[in-house]
């Protein structure tokens, strides 16, 4: 048993080793040229605003700049455990170019991720680059050891390290460098980490962004209070104009029914029967205002049946995939619901679309958050969704919010479009 336990961690470090020497290959291919590219294009056109050109591509510059960012803070998440908050601030909507390019660089969170750059692309991609050498470079070694050297010996030998090797001897010394070298692959992982604690350190809020974090909580709890108040003017309006219109009406009809019991009671007769559909129709629009505030298969059966009942009540062939290890809390559960519900609204109305798929995932601590409920709708429709070109993704974004969750869109034009929400919840 001590014999297995002994095998299967050393398995386990090594497939961590390799995972982290792989990651690190990755990020060094992307670290340096995205940074280097993304970092120069902005300085020029930033330094093109006062002639007029940097004004229509700084925006789109800065958006590729922010997208690069947020990308390394979800492979922060997903490959280091760091949460990397954003707190960016809004950029108007429907402004022009010109305003979007004086709103976003007012945000201190530009200029942060324009020092990020910087960083990324020396420390950055030194740290990443050594973390998949310390695997691949003493593999090299024992290659050199094996008899790779003799394809490179009629140019004059190779260089490993320090040792010149020309003949079999030295490729051997070289081989026992690289057996000495492969004593510290086992610090891959920690090297990796440590790339992704200098993202984060870079990226992090500082006390001015975690000020700016307060005042959009501020706005997100405002937004909150109006939803739930205007929730309650609705839920009294359909009250007062049908559930109770109709109990009111069958209350008189009740009363007209009693007076005609002995004298026509034919015409009583008929006026019981229309009582009895009123009745019914009655408790259909009770039991539809009560699933619109809280439907009860989503209190009775969870998240992922209710989203499931909603798929098959569209019109369009829809795919339901779900992997929840348990249930949110009830708010979280409600949000996430109405999200989706609100998505599918807009997915079936204006994305031409003929098949969604729809996958709800909870990710726990070692994939990228401690709790984070990730839900993607899909479609194969004809693109061009964006958050803020109406009232439907701009209001499921405030929904999020309330919860410290994000909404992203991808929407090209000609589709598909995806939908991403993370909400955190326990």
């Amino acid at each position: 048993m001590t014999t297995n336990t002994e095998s299967g961690s050393l398995t386990g470090r090594m497939r961590a080793v390799a995972l982290a020497a792989g990651r690190g290959f990755v990020l060094a291919l992307v670290t340096l040229p995205g940074a280097v590219v993304l970092f120069t294009l902005t300085l020029v056109s930033m330094a093109l605003i006062p002639v007029g050109v940097g004004g229509y591509t700084t925006p789109w510059l800065l958006a590729g700049v922010r997208g690069f960012a947020d990308r390394r803070r979800v492979l922060a998440a997903e490959w280091g455990g760091v949460r990397i908050p954003s707190g960016y601030r809004p950029v108007p909507e429907g402004a022009n170019s010109w305003a979007r390019t004086y709103a976003m660089l007012r945000d201190p969170a530009v200029w942060r991720d324009l020092r990020w750059l910087q960083v990324d692309m020396t420390a950055g991609f030194v740290t990443a680059l050594l973390t998949a050498a310390l695997v691949f470079y003493p593999l090299e070694g024992l290659a050199v050891a094996a008899g790779l050297w003799r394809a490179f010996a009629a140019s004059g030998g190779y260089w490993y390290g320090f040792v010149h090797v020309t003949d079999q001897s030295s490729a051997l010394l070289a081989g026992a460098l690289g057996v000495v070298l492969l004593a510290l692959t086992p610090l891959a992982p920690r090297l990796l980490a440590a790339h992704f604690r200098l993202t984060g350190a870079v990226l992090g809020a500082s006390q001015g962004e975690l000020a700016e974090r307060v005042r959009v909580l501020t706005e997100t709890r405002k937004d909150a209070v109006d939803t739930s108040a205007a929730e309650l003017r609705r839920i009294e309006r359909d009250l007062h104009d049908g559930a109770q219109a109709r109990l009111v009406a069958m209350g008189m009809d009740l009363g007209t029914i009693e007076a005609l019991m002995d004298k026509d009671p034919t015409k009583a007769r008929e006026l019981l029967a229309q009582t009895r559909r009123s009745s019914a129709d009655a408790l259909t629009e009770l039991r539809d205002l009560v699933r619109g505030i809280h439907p009860p298969v989503l209190a009775e059966r969870g998240l992922g049946d209710a989203v499931r009942a909603l798929a098959l009540r569209l019109p369009v062939a829809t795919e339901v995939n779900v992997e929840l290890s348990g249930r949110a809390d009830a708010p979280v559960e409600s949000a996430a619901y109405f999200a989706v519900s609100e998505v599918l609204t807009n997915a079936v109305k204006h994305s031409g679309a003929d098949r969604i798929w729809i996958d709800l995932h909870h990710a726990k601590a070692g994939e990228g958050g401690d709790g984070m409920l990730r839900i993607s709708v899909t479609d194969n429709g004809k693109g061009g969704a964006v958050i803020g070109a109406g009232t439907g993704l701009a209001g499921v974004e405030r929904r999020l919010g309330t919860f410290d969750g994000v909404l992203a869109v991808s929407s090209p034009a000609g589709g598909p479009t995806m939908v991403t929400m993370e909400i955190p919840c326990a």
